[in-house]
């Protein structure tokens, strides 16, 4: 995880260019040490586990049981990466059209596998659709506390605030 956290580091200094971020992160394998170290699952939702955090970006293992989804929501214009390291996930990206009413678009929708990169995002959802558990490798530039919920069901945007359900492989 060190290499990943100083190659971040790196990064920092020049903003994050996605390009290299990208390409970074695909060729990047995360070891089952690793995973096994920082993978905490839940049933009741899916669980975000906090790897490494500082100013300029930080690092989150997201665990996902079958079933289990994060709501449509955006990344307050900061970039983000997830990368599929166990199982297969159902990526929506979606495109805000309208506030009043709230409309959006699907402008993509993709089953990644092991090894898929998605990002930056602006605006997507994501579940784990399928039978096996799941698990992403989350890198956000800016780290954020808040994001907007987008329900359309109900029609609204809702300011929600971010917790991790584990820090530094510890439960909260």
């Amino acid at each position: 995880m060190d290499d990943l956290i100083n190659q971040l580091k790196k990064f920092a200094t020049e903003d994050f260019p996605i390009s290299s971020v990208s390409d970074y992160l695909n060729d990047y394998s995360l070891s089952n040490d690793i995973l096994n170290e920082y993978a905490h699952f839940k049933d009741q939702k899916y669980c975000r586990n906090l790897v490494h955090k500082e100013n300029d970006f930080e690092i989150i293992l997201v665990c996902w049981k079958a079933g289990q989804a994060a709501p449509i929501h955006g990344h307050e214009g900061e970039k983000c990466w997830m990368r599929i390291e166990l199982g297969a996930l159902r990526v929506s990206n979606y495109l805000l059209e309208s506030l009043e009413p709230l409309t959006l678009n699907i402008t993509e929708q993709i089953k990644g596998k092991v090894g898929h990169l998605d990002g930056p995002a602006e605006i997507h959802s994501v579940e784990n659709a399928y039978a096996d558990d799941a698990v992403s490798l989350h890198v956000y530039a800016k780290p954020f506390e808040k994001c907007d919920i987008y329900c359309l069901d109900s029609g609204t945007v809702e300011r929600v605030e971010l917790v991790y359900d584990s820090i530094d492989k510890q439960l909260c």
